[in-house]
């Protein structure tokens, strides 16, 4: 259990980092409110006693135990409403520093997410760390901190009521403070258990969340209405809903029935003090200010003592959690550039795959294999094979999204690996078949091409040209500024074609990239509005090297050179006319498509 709480430090260190000033007042304060209770006994015990001396005096001396009595109520008074005053900036403090916390965690967890590679996000199993992580990440550290003042605040305070209560009886201290240790180590148990439980379930938990995505959102809307989908996704939710209710409605049942039951010993041994305490008050043995004393040195003193075992439970239980964002935090970034005289440079200029092989995490099947090709500067290159053949594959192991299994890429002679990536990618001008729809501006839409260039003009008009999009940004009531997508106010809803012409202009912003890639680019286009940004991208690539992948032969037939690719090898390689007169894979695929034009 005690290496649960080696998360201590570095959780410590994060909140100082996000709030250290706010932090300092925390503890200055803390230590306050740990001193007043004390304070606050002591003078009630002079209260009281005050009134039993007025009680039996007369003349001057009854007045002036009376006055006494008069100022400990005043003193008292102060020292409630300070420790009043206390709380209330102990709790604004807290505030502060959650709500400082929150933004700092979440940045961190993002940040470190913008370095990971692209296989990370296509694994399953990090989007339950990433769930895990962002769960309870920006209010377990607060949590923690405020549990460690609680544990200072708790012993002070304890500290100073075993001091009065030794007087009476080192047994009643001890006492004090055996009878609460039953009951923590109950709460210890059920909180690693409750931890384990929502781990666990951590895939399930996605599952639910992407229910509720499916139910909810423009996206899937009109088919969840066409098909009739509603009552059945709906049951799916309740059914993982239930199931969830039910596991914790029986951890929290038996929680609550084992620390009840133990927290009867803590209570027992306060009552048989209290006992004790009573009868020696009324033999004489201990006057009423005494009585009321120990009477609230005991109660205040045992809530103390639970209150820092409670407080070292919680840390344990944040451990636990924090374990999760630690996790996530560590986990291997893309790795950096080799140094650029361990690349070996050729004396050439073009992109160049030797014996690239790639296999995709946990899968036994090569996506791309033993795949060799130079493709000189400025060549025109189109890619053709079936879905599944490894085209995007090799798409993306050019943009270094992935890292060949085996093998390795070049650009002008040096392994991709010696590239700083954002240099390398400001060169690639990209647009995958796959590509995001912002519900930002359409004015973002487009320039997130070239994210320095949001505000050129020329530049975002040039872009919306080439990509066929100026009829659509002139039919938009507010141009550029014209919010995409329904999920906020005043969007517009685009068509499928739409949102492809707005893609291809976010590609085209990147008016320095010498190697332009069109994924696929076109499928929701017409064959006239096809033919118009193929016979602009033909313009553009002059003088670029150019990559596209099509299954649209009439497109695909532009290219200088074709590569057919299947189960993740080259096949055939040659001009349309080469490969038509070879008899091969091209022709056959060529053929079975014109068929379905006649």
């Amino acid at each position: 259990m005690l290496g649960s709480f080696s998360h201590t430090p570095r959780t410590l260190r994060l909140v100082w980092q996000s709030s250290p000033r706010r932090l300092v007042g925390v503890g200055l304060l803390t230590v306050l409110a740990a001193a007043l209770p004390v304070g606050i006994a002591w003078v009630g015990k002079l209260i009281v006693d005050g009134v039993v001396a007025a009680h039996g005096a007369t003349g001057a001396a009854r007045t002036a135990a009376l006055d006494d009595v008069l100022f400990w109520v005043l003193v008292e008074l102060a020292l409630v409403a300070g420790l009043g005053l206390v709380e209330r900036l102990l709790t604004l403090l807290r505030q502060l520093i959650g709500s400082r916390l929150a933004i700092d965690i979440n940045v961190q967890i993002m940040e470190k997410a913008l370095t990971l590679e692209l296989r990370h996000f296509e694994d399953p199993r990090f989007y339950d760390q990433l769930t895990r992580a962002r769960r309870e990440a920006s209010s377990r550290p607060l949590s923690l901190v405020q549990e460690n003042f609680q544990i200072v605040r708790s012993a002070l305070t304890l500290a100073g009521y075993a001091a009065l209560l030794i007087r009476f009886s080192p047994w009643a201290v001890a006492g004090l403070l055996v009878a609460a240790i039953p009951a923590f180590i109950a709460e210890a148990r059920f909180s690693n258990t409750a931890f384990r439980l929502r781990n666990w379930r951590s895939p399930e938990s996605r599952r639910l969340n992407y229910l509720e995505y499916v139910l909810g959102n423009d996206e899937h809307a009109k088919e969840v209405k066409l098909f009739g989908l509603g009552p059945v996704l709906l049951g799916r939710y309740r059914q993982l809903a239930e199931t969830f209710y039910r596991e914790d409605r029986a951890l929290a049942t038996r929680r609550a029935g084992w620390t009840f039951a133990l927290s009867l010993i803590s209570t027992g041994a306060f009552y048989a003090c209290y006992a004790a305490i009573a009868l020696a008050a009324a033999t004489g043995r201990l006057t009423l200010g005494d009585m009321t004393l120990y009477l609230l040195a005991f109660r205040q003193g045992q809530s103390a003592f639970q209150a820092i075992l409670g407080a070292v439970g919680g840390m344990y239980e944040d451990n636990l959690y924090m374990s999760n964002l630690f996790e996530f935090l560590g986990l291997k970034s893309a790795p950096a550039p080799v140094p650029a005289e361990a690349a070996l440079a050729l004396p050439e200029r073009g992109i160049r795959f030797e014996h690239v092989g790639f296999r995709y995490t946990d899968s036994s099947a090569w996506a791309l294999r033993d795949v060799s090709v130079f493709i000189p500067e400025g060549e025109s290159l189109a890619l053709v094979g079936e879905n599944g053949a490894g085209k995007t594959t090799f798409i993306k192991l050019l943009t270094r999204l992935y890292e060949p299994t085996e093998g390795r890429v070049l650009l002008d002679g040096r392994d991709l690996r010696s590239w700083d990536a954002d240099n390398l990618r400001r060169r690639l001008g990209v647009i995958f078949q796959d590509f995001n729809q912002y519900q930002f501006a359409l004015r973002e839409n487009v320039g997130f091409g070239s994210v320095e260039h949001l505000a050129d003009e020329p530049r975002l008009g040039r872009a919306i040209e080439r990509g066929g999009a100026r009829e659509l940004v002139a039919s938009l009531a507010q141009g550029l500024e014209t919010p995409l997508g329904r999920w906020f106010h005043q969007g517009a809803e685009l068509s499928g074609g739409q949102w492809q012409k707005v893609a291809l202009a976010r590609a085209f912003m990147r008016e320095e990239a010498d190697i332009l890639v069109l994924d696929e680019p076109t499928a929701a286009l017409d064959a006239a509005a096809e033919h118009a940004v193929f016979e602009r991208f033909r313009a553009l690539a002059q003088g670029r090297t150019s990559i596209l992948i099509s299954h649209r032969f009439p497109t695909v037939r532009m290219a200088g050179r074709i590569l057919v690719l299947e189960h993740g090898q080259i096949v055939e390689q040659g001009t349309h006319a080469e490969l038509l007169a070879a008899g091969g894979r091209y022709e056959r695929l060529f053929r079975l498509q014109a068929a379905g034009y006649q």
